[in-house]
């Protein structure tokens, strides 16, 4: 058997898929690694263990998969992302009672429960870090409409570490001590809209340079001025450049949608360049 890196070099000089009797395709290992965005290094492992072996091999010994090895190779990168072990993956799949459409069924039902429990920490994950929540007169029942599970003093050090020196610190802490629960019902409602008004803007492929991007951009550091700290367009950018940075930020993004984090970080660098620019 040839080495991967040997066979990856002897397959980069074959790019289109063969075309097999019947109509079918098939496809050459360095094409399924960029069409699921996977290494090679990964395809060869699932290959080694029996996870998503390729359907043929040509007479020089290359992998060629078919579009059945490609929607295991799918199912097999859901389940990863939902957490599960190769092993778990090998006998899900392996299963002779499980066909296609179960899977698809299994994997949505994971998939959505799990956005849903993002979606619903998002707005007080967002709330903490943006506004360093640290001290907040609500009653418990307030506290739980607001953030259920999620304790904004868990937040405290890390707060007090990034930004405990600036105007923005003190702004912040005097405005959510003086915030009523009503506040924080609204302040948590603006917020939400904005965040989905963005990802309705993205997903119909607005240009975040374009007028709608910049607009919600400037509605998003307006609403920070009204209810957080006083946040100019330099302090706009670092928020922005925080959102793709910081995991948390961007997870609370992409459960909306993916590459969200990075279109509105996009969006606020340029309603910052719009307004700064020189009449």
């Amino acid at each position: 058997m040839r080495h991967a890196a040997g066979e990856t070099a002897g397959e980069t000089a074959r790019q289109r898929p063969e075309h097999l009797p019947g109509g079918a395709a098939d496809y050459a290992v360095g094409q399924v690694a960029r069409i699921a965005s996977v290494s090679v290094r990964t395809l060869h492992h699932y290959d080694e263990i029996g996870l998503v072996s390729p359907g043929r091999r040509t007479a020089a010994g290359y992998r060629r998969y078919t579009e059945a090895d490609l929607q295991r190779l799918q199912h097999v990168l859901f389940y990863r992302e939902l957490g599960f072990a190769l092993e778990e993956i090998t006998a899900i799949l392996d299963d002779p009672a499980t066909d296609t459409l179960a899977h698809l069924r299994r994997q949505h039902e994971l998939l959505t429960r799990r956005i849903d429990r993002l979606r619903a920490m998002a707005d007080a994950v967002e709330h903490a870090m943006e506004a360093n929540i640290l001290s907040i007169p609500l009653t418990p029942q307030e506290r739980f409409e607001i953030f259920g599970d999620f304790v904004p003093e868990d937040h405290d050090e890390e707060a007090r570490r990034r930004w405990g020196h600036g105007d923005a610190w003190r702004q912040s802490r005097d405005r959510a001590a003086a915030m009523t629960g009503a506040d924080w019902a609204r302040f948590t409602e603006e917020a939400a809209q904005t965040v989905r008004d963005f990802t309705e803007a993205y997903l119909a492929g607005l240009p975040a340079g374009g007028p709608r991007a910049m607009e919600l951009a400037e509605r998003h550091r307006a609403h920070l001025t009204r209810w957080c700290y006083d946040c100019s367009y330099d302090l706009h950018r670092g928020l922005g450049d925080m959102y793709v940075a910081d995991p948390r930020f961007t997870a609370v993004y992409e459960a909306s949608a993916a590459g969200l984090a990075s279109y509105i970080r996009d969006a606020i660098h340029a309603n910052a360049d719009r307004a700064e620019r020189p009449a």
